[in-house]
């Protein structure tokens, strides 16, 4: 018998599950105080003279640029609807300021295409006369008109018109741009090329970086620079600056590129891994991780690897011991079918008073040939007590950030063997005396699929839905995912919130029970429509290879007011299958109180981002480890963990396991009235 191919579709749910944590490729710098050149604002009113024109006197005068945007990030086209290329305004990076808006009239857009799994194409067309900022950067004291300077960097709208706005984004890109960065220097621009733009031929742009080793400060040196658009070669010393009409760049992924190390053998690619991880991963102290010991136990067993399913092992194994919801390998459908391909057809559910109940039976299948019933009580489980039997289950999809989410996982793989399987057990149906029997478990998938919530959603169904409930006059809206198309989402989004406000709704319950995560910058865009102040959140710290300690970033999370403003009170419904950005979208509508959280069990508690820890290994084996660290502005560690925690806990009852009612909802349902009234 062959392992049933549906089984991939779980690798793909794992996947989303670790999306919202991820670094988006359009991240921003980080600030750094220095000696910034003189930045001057944009005209208005186009005022600039047309310079030189290509043609058969200038035949060299750059007026096109195309080439490649090669990507390796599993996250890279995730939600972006409407990309393009952006003839970058460096305004922002010389200033080293984050909160530089890239302005409207400056923005010259290009478009992209797919060319293959992983790699875009694109052409951008250099406008006559950029409207972009004029810097001053000859160092020379006097006031000069100054150059444009500007990179092609990939982007994606999300709000309003096709166009960035604020909320698209700000500051400069550190990825998929004809520049590069140094992360562990504050996303220093130190290579890669410049398109340049000078009014006349006096002026004048940096040669090299000077003895601070930064581009655009005051110990620049400098050249002269022809009229009009220049390419500048920021790889060569001194800066090659040259016209051609046609230029080819190839943008480059930054920092989120993955960590390929498929032409090493098992042996060195797993030591080249843990040499990264080992020193990156962000909660060792939290989680009490010993590196040491876990390479003396797990090299050995790569180095003894034979084949792909013996290395596959022995990694899945290895993250098994580290206790983070965020840790994963690809899925290996062969091992799953050898080790977890039979059960008995029936999910399970563990009440808030201890008891362990069956809550669907699958027709057709053991459980139901056996006479087993929904609502029925397992007693005892291989011969020994259920709970008993349940604390020793090592969930096959782990591991996990929270002992709650892992509990959960055991109700799913206490059923999971090996086909062909015998299992004792002692059940009592809802009518009728204690029943013992024996299971055989048979090639069976169906009962995992529906353990898995997000896999049991309408495949068609929209990301987000709205409505009015009936009987309270409440406005619910549902959220699925924050990684979907963006622009739809942000659309739906804002129309949901214009209802609320044109049908003076008088409170709003938000699900996110079943999400799986996303762009975390669209989460927190989201929870903006709720706040009338901005709002600092959290910081983050990443492992820096130049000082070898974690230092924080200097652009802290934080709650933008948006253009609407909805003043109601909110109960937001969580769930452990609310993960990563759905998790921080939840912390941030708990802050000063402005919803509360309602929900059987805290969220799933992975939060670490992951962006920068990918991972492919021989085998075709893909791996991900989280390398960002966040934390409350006090110094705490921000949900990784422990979740997000409900303001009211509700309990697990025999009707709410079997699916008679709703009771999270009702809570929220009345916990708003409560308050209206």
């Amino acid at each position: 018998m062959k392992p049933n191919s549906k089984i991939v579709i779980i690798f793909s749910v794992l996947v989303v599950l670790s999306l919202a944590c991820s670094l988006s490729p359009l991240s921003l710098a980080g600030e750094k105080t220095v000696a910034p050149t003189k930045v001057v604002a944009p005209s208005p009113t186009p005022i600039l003279e047309m310079p030189v024109q290509s043609g058969e006197e200038n035949p060299d005068e750059p007026v096109i640029v195309s080439g490649t945007i090669p990507f390796t990030s599993p996250f890279f086209l995730d939600g972006n609807a409407e990309p393009f290329v952006l003839l970058e305004d460096e305004a922002g990076f010389a200033a080293r300021d984050l909160e530089f808006e890239f302005p409207l009239a400056g923005q010259a857009i290009g478009p992209v295409e797919l060319v293959d799994d992983n790699t875009l194409s694109f052409n951008l067309s250099l406008p006559s006369v950029p409207q972009g900022t004029l810097l001053d950067v000859d160092n020379n004291g006097e006031e000069d008109r100054g150059v444009m300077v500007f990179a092609v960097a990939y982007w994606s709208n999300t709000w309003g018109d096709p166009f960035l706005e604020p909320r698209d984004g700000r500051g400069w890109s550190t990825a998929y741009v004809s520049t590069t960065t140094d992360p562990d220097r504050d996303n220093e621009i130190d290579g890669g090329h410049l398109i340049i733009w000078a009014p006349d031929d006096s002026q004048q742009f940096p040669s090299d970086y000077g003895e601070d080793n930064m581009l655009l400060t005051e110990d620049d040196p400098v050249q002269s620079v022809p009229a009009g658009y220049s390419i500048v070669d920021l790889d060569t010393t001194p800066f090659k600056i040259y016209k051609e009409a046609q230029p080819i760049f190839e943008l480059i992924e930054g920092e989120g590129a993955v960590n390929n190390y498929t032409d090493l053998s098992y042996e060195e690619a797993f030591d080249a891994m843990f040499k990264k991880v080992s020193v990156e991963y962000p909660f060792t102290e939290e989680k009490n991780i010993d590196w040491d010991a876990l390479y003396d136990e797990f090299a050995p067993r790569i180095r003894e690897a034979r084949n792909d399913n013996d290395f596959y092992r022995a990694l899945r194994d290895f993250t098994y011991r580290i206790p983070d919801g965020h840790v994963g390998i690809s899925f290996n459908a062969e091992v799953f079918y050898e080790e977890q391909g039979g059960s008995f057809g029936m999910l399970l559910s563990e009440l808030s008073d201890g008891r362990i109940l069956v809550k669907k039976v699958l027709p057709n299948t053991a459980a139901s040939k056996a006479g087993i019933q929904p609502g029925a009580e397992i007693l005892q489980w291989d011969g020994q007590p259920v709970r008993t039997a349940l604390d020793a289950v090592v969930p096959y999809l782990g591991p996990f950030s929270t002992e709650h989410t892992k509990r959960l996982e055991q109700l799913v793989f206490l059923t999971r063997n090996p086909i062909g399987t015998k299992v004792a057990i002692s059940y009592k149906n809802p009518t009728g005396g204690e029943i013992n029997t024996t299971l055989t478990s048979e090639f069976e998938y169906d009962s995992l699929f529906e353990s898995i919530p997000s896999l049991n959603l309408d495949e068609l169904v929209l990301p987000i839905e709205a409505e009015v409930l009936d009987e309270s006059g409440l406005g619910y809206i549902r959220i699925t995912t924050f990684s979907e198309d963006y622009n739809l989402m942000a659309r739906l989004w804002e129309r949901a919130i214009e209802g609320l406000l044109d049908y003076d709704i008088p409170g709003l319950i938000i699900d996110v029970r079943i999400n799986g995560g996303g762009n975390m910058g669209l989460a927190m865009d989201f929870v903006g429509y709720f706040f009338y102040r901005e709002l600092t959140v959290s910081q983050s710290s990443y492992y820096n290879e130049r000082t070898g300690v974690f230092e924080y970033t200097d652009y802290p999370s934080r709650i933008e007011p948006a253009p609407i403003y909805y003043d109601g009170p909110i109960a937001v419904l969580i769930s452990p299958d609310c993960v990563s950005a759905c998790e921080g979208f939840s912390n941030a509508m708990s802050q000063e109180e402005r919803a509360v959280i309602i929900g059987h069990f805290p969220s799933a508690g992975a939060y670490g981002e992951v962006g920068r820890g990918q991972y492919e290994l021989p085998g075709d084996f893909s791996m991900q480890f989280p390398t960002g660290r966040p934390e409350t502005m006090d110094g705490e560690i921000l949900i990784e963990g422990t979740g997000v925690v409900p303001t009211y806990t509700v309990p697990v009852t025999e009707e709410s396991a079997l699916g008679i009612r709703d009771t999270v909802l009702e809570t929220a349902v009345q916990t708003l009235l409560d308050q209206i009234n």
